[in-house]
């Protein structure tokens, strides 16, 4: 076969996948959407990998292509204020496919796809699968770990898989900071109090910045003004069904058997017995995440 002859039956052959392919894409979409479907809505391969294949070495090019098309998708479906994004994912997914180290697909498009309907296509599962595929094809870009761990956090409200990912990322050489810092949030928000003080506790001895040194000095006062707050609330409980009424008091409680001493907060300063039974600071400002725990506790 002559090779303008055997190039020709390549492009042909090409056309035809490529054909088949939208067809087959127009007729699974039509059996799930009925008559809604249009040829433009279709206008992708079902694999990106074959796609890659068939690229002659344009993978790069054609990953720029469907990456346009995915973000012209979302546009038009957020402008029109639609509640749904079906082909949203299978773009991006090939997108990435065609082009594994093509950040902004992942970080942008995964936004895209987490983001509650109708400013996104509410599919944070979907958007986790993609961040985690640019982790894998991109190891060492600690910002996908960032990425993830908001999701996680903002869309999905699973505390722990936010810190294992802001945690994850911080060992990544060139992370900044603040993702130990992010990590150590999590833990707190997740109601897991060990890890949150330990976490802290690492930022602190870490940090070689004032200013998230002077944080994580806060952040771990607080949690132990929480924590001495919770339990002394819950004395002054026992106290009131043992008696009948409040203390007015620390000295009531130690009369009880209920307390040893004036209790102090972190800072050396006795704790507020106030009316009712509830325990304060007398300066707040120094405990500026005080109730935080306790609120994620209950």
């Amino acid at each position: 076969m002559k090779p303008s002859a055997k190039k020709t039956f390549v492009l042909t052959l090409v056309l035809m996948l490529l054909f088949a392919g939208s067809v087959l894409a127009l007729a699974k979409i039509n059996s799930l959407r009925g008559s809604q479907a249009t040829l433009q809505d279709v206008l992708y391969m079902p694999s990106g990998k074959l796609i890659k294949r068939m690229s002659l070495g344009y993978s790069g090019l054609l990953a720029d292509i469907y990456w346009t098309r995915a973000v012209q998708y979302f546009g038009s479906k957020h402008i029109a204020q639609s509640m749904h994004y079906d082909l949203l994912y299978p773009l991006l997914d090939i997108t990435t496919d065609l082009d594994p180290q093509l950040i902004a697909a992942y970080d942008y498009g995964s936004i895209f796809l987490s983001e509650q309907p109708p400013q996104g296509a509410g599919q944070p599962d979907k958007a986790v699968a993609l961040v985690e595929k640019g982790i894998r094809e991109n190891p060492a870009y600690w910002r996908l770990y960032f990425t993830l761990g908001f999701i996680q956090y903002q869309n999905r409200h699973d505390y722990h898989a936010a810190q294992e990912a802001f945690e994850k990322g911080s060992e990544i050489p060139g992370a900044l900071p603040w993702m130990k810092v992010m990590a150590a949030r999590m833990a707190e928000r997740g109601k897991d109090i060990g890890t949150a003080t330990a976490l802290w506790g690492a930022v602190y001895q870490m940090a070689s910045d004032k200013e998230i040194k002077h944080t994580a000095q806060l952040h771990l006062a607080s949690i132990q003004a929480d924590i001495a707050i919770d339990e002394l609330e819950r004395r002054v409980q026992t106290y009131q069904q043992r008696t009948g009424s409040f203390p007015s008091a620390w000295a009531d409680l130690e009369r009880a058997g209920l307390l040893r001493g004036i209790p102090l907060d972190p800072g050396g300063v006795p704790y507020q017995l106030q009316p009712g039974g509830r325990v304060e600071v007398l300066n707040a400002k120094k405990y500026p995440y005080l109730g935080e725990w306790r609120q994620n506790q209950h």
